[in-house]
């Protein structure tokens, strides 16, 4: 697989939970942030959505919105609005005045994903995707939006493993989505996919995690200067070569030992140690506890 697929892969998207939510009138709610990853699809209307720290950004009809973390945030009807606190919550939700048609409608959901690894694997993609209507409903990726929308109202028989299914494919499409006319992109593992050659040193090391790489071999990969690629891929991705390699290793490390199927000798040979024993220390000195340990705490 591409660097991107597995990092889905090993993220393993589960089953959403979805409610509609809707508003009427002046409302605004505030959520504290937590772990699980979101989505919004906008059914109707318009409303603002504020992430901490951040400037409001209008959503209407038709957009889709992806957090891959969910920082805290408010939701309102306008900017400035005065919001209530308000938990996550699996039920349909309505927002401001009772009586009559919303103004707004959304399917919002959150979807799980593979704890063991979600903090070091999250770091490499952006912290917020939104895609407007204009720009996404023209694409397969609207096309999954209504594919999901539909099955997350119905009670058909298999209803959780197409959603399952369906998250998987849109978030990799929402992640490998880029806003027409513009090519930047947040430091991260998308944003060194964009370039070709620092691509093709990613897809190198996904592509045999146990070699020897060093800086200077990826830099060939690339078709680059050592001091060149070491800067260019630092500015996309976010960190240093040999360090997005080892975070890998130990992101596929802890993967394996979670689900208690191979030896360390057979997990420190797949990702490129040269014994069980240096597997150990390397993993120790990084996690902070021993491959056994760790293994034990998470089964």
């Amino acid at each position: 697989m591409d660097p991107l697929s597995e990092t889905v892969a090993l993220l393993r998207p589960q089953a959403a939970i979805s409610k509609p939510i809707s508003g009427r009138g002046q409302w605004g709610v505030r959520y504290q942030a937590h772990d699980a990853p979101g989505f919004t699809i906008v059914l109707a209307g318009l409303a603002w959505l504020t992430l901490e720290g951040e400037a409001p950004i209008q959503i209407g009809e038709g957009d889709f919105i992806l957090l891959p973390t969910t920082p805290a945030l408010t939701l309102g009807s306008r900017p400035g609005v005065e919001c209530i606190p308000v938990a996550p919550s699996n039920e349909a939700v309505r927002h401001g005045d009772q009586e009559g048609d919303a103004d707004f409608v959304a399917l919002g959901g959150s979807f799980a994903i593979d704890r063991i690894n979600a903090p070091l694997l999250l770091q490499l993609l952006p912290r917020l995707i939104h895609i407007p209507a204009s720009q996404g409903r023209s694409t397969r990726l609207g096309r999954f939006i209504d594919l999901l929308s539909e099955e997350c109202v119905t009670d058909f028989p298999g209803r959780e493993l197409i959603i399952e299914r369906l998250l998987e494919a849109l978030l990799v499409e929402a992640l490998r989505w880029r806003r027409n006319g513009t090519s930047t992109m947040p430091p991260g593992l998308f944003g060194g996919l964009q370039e070709p050659a620092i691509a093709r040193a990613l897809h190198a090391m996904h592509g045999d995690v146990r070699v020897n790489w060093t800086v200077a071999r990826l830099a060939g990969v690339a078709g680059m200067s050592r001091s060149s690629f070491s800067a260019r891929f630092g500015e996309l991705v976010g960190c240093a070569p040999i360090e997005y390699l080892a975070r890998w290793r130990m992101a596929i490390a802890k993967a394996a030992l979670a689900r208690g199927m191979k030896s360390l000798d057979r997990i420190a040979d797949e990702i490129g140690y040269e014994s069980a024993s240096a597997f150990s220390t390397a993993f120790r000195k990084r996690i902070g506890l021993p491959p056994g340990q760790f293994a034990r705490g998470v089964a």
